[in-house]
């Protein structure tokens, strides 16, 4: 989409470019040069040229210099594109997926993060002032500690396939041949893996739907945790209601898990036919109603869904607040590589979805809910955000390291990555495992070989 001399950024000039309503469909130039203590990008696209100069005094470490030379190219086509187009964007030229982690990078570096949000990246007022409240709705969490060790648990299976989802390559039925196998390796890593937890600060059970398991083969997951449990914040995304059962909520219980997510998306059951869910909004709120007393409870939401008016979502968003569980998060649909959605469509468009995302924090923050996290994705409506709110004292420990790479993780299952920080999150190493279901089961002992190296 763009022909560019800096190869190392391409990719991510191209997502610049992606944040604009007609953007690919331009030809687009771009010419670097450098001089002395000076870079200048400029941008040639419909026959008209913008330049843009920005200053390197001083900077002689080569990964800052790079990084400072990605970050001005991908400014400049930024503002020449919305001068070009005539178009503003709530995030400006920020693409990344954790804008929370550059505002702390910045408050290190300077001592404040806003300025630089606001002149430099042409990020817009109100989410420079919804990137602050995180911030601050973070302190007494967000800690920096190479030892901190959160323990994450993968589970690839779900009873149906939903239409904006691109996490399984196959519902539990088609899977069925290989999920005690995979439970039995699954259990075999896990035990494996313990060695490598240091300072334990939450452990997490996702998916897909965990509680698509049998009560048995969930148990059997537990109990391989139950020993390295002292006490932390512990969730398993039971997810969908027609999965979540009195049954495997007191299993979930007598095994120390503090928190869990049931997962409406919509209370509109129209939608909730159209995605492939298969419940109602009315299982929702029976199942919710059952896990309340005795979990710390999260609900997602979605904002822009397949049909879905404005109406439509302020009535799931007003009805997820009238059950007041201690999280709601909302989601902006974007389109997921992999997903039904993608086969159907490349791009979303603002629409009525910043109404909603308005709407949605406006009246959670009206009834004692405040945002404690956010990332953003690639591809979504609006070229908005996700955001978790949260009820006083209510904050998920996991989500808030998760997204601001301050811990390391050690993750166990098919498509799990394990990372371990370095230097406070300055330098992260990765190791992820495969998606495929087989594959995972077939190549254990490499997987654990790659563990091991990762951790020791």
């Amino acid at each position: 989409m763009i022909d560019t001399p800096l190869k190392f950024c391409e990719s991510e000039l191209n997502e610049v470019i992606n944040i604009f309503d007609g953007g690919d469909k331009l030809t687009i130039r771009h010419l670097f040069s450098e001089k002395e203590d000076r870079v200048v990008n400029t941008i040639v696209v419909g026959g008209q040229s913008y330049a843009y100069g920005n200053l390197m005094k001083g900077v002689d470490d080569p990964i800052v210099k790079k990084r400072l030379i990605k970050r001005y190219a991908k400014l400049s086509l930024y503002k020449a594109l919305s001068r070009h187009l005539k178009q503003d964007h709530p995030w400006g030229a920020l693409t990344g997926i954790r804008p929370t982690k550059l505002a702390y990078q910045q408050i290190e570096e300077t001592g404040d993060f806003k300025e630089f949000f606001l002149d430099t990246m042409k990020v817009s007022a109100e989410k420079t002032a919804l990137t602050e409240e995180v911030l601050k709705n973070q302190r007494g969490i967000y800690k920096k500690d190479d030892n901190n060790t959160d323990f994450f648990v993968f589970i690839p299976f779900c009873p149906s396939r939903c239409r904006y989802c691109s996490f399984i390559s196959a519902d539990l039925k088609s899977a069925q041949p290989y999920v005690d196998e995979y439970v039995d390796t699954l259990i075999r890593e896990i035990n494996e893996s313990k060695k490598y937890i240091k300072n334990l600060r939450s452990i997490y059970i996702g998916g897909g739907t965990p509680t698509a398991l049998s009560d048995v083969q969930l148990e059997k997951i537990l109990t391989a945790i139950d020993d390295i449990n002292t006490g932390v914040e512990f969730t398993v995304e039971a997810g969908r209601p027609d999965r979540i059962t009195k049954e495997n909520l007191a299993v979930m219980k007598a095994h120390g898990v503090t928190r869990v997510c049931v997962n409406p998306q919509t209370f509109n059951d129209d939608t909730l036919v159209r995605l492939g869910r298969n419940h109602t909004a009315e299982d929702v709120v029976n199942k919710f109603l059952l896990a309340k007393d005795d979990f710390s409870v999260n609900m997602d939401l979605i904002a822009g869904l397949d049909g879905e008016s404005v109406e439509d979502f302020k009535f799931s968003i007003d009805k997820a607040v009238s059950l007041a569980p201690d999280n709601i998060t909302v989601h902006t649909l974007c389109i997921k590589k992999g997903s039904y959605l993608a086969e159907s469509e490349s791009r979303l468009t603002a629409g009525s979805v910043s109404e909603m995302v308005d709407y949605a924090k406006k009246t959670l923050e009206q009834n004692g809910y405040s945002p404690y996290y956010l990332y953003r994705q690639k591809y979504m409506a609006g070229n908005l955000e996700n955001v978790g709110y949260t009820k006083p004292n209510k904050a998920c420990v996991y989500n808030i390291n998760v997204m601001e790479e301050i811990s390391s993780t050690v993750a166990c299952g098919a498509n799990a990555i394990s990372k371990r920080v370095f230097n406070g999150g300055q330098r992260i190493e990765r190791e992820a495992s495969p998606k495929d279901v087989k594959t995972y089961i077939n190549k254990i002992d490499s997987i654990l070989q790659a563990k091991e190296k990762l951790f020791s």
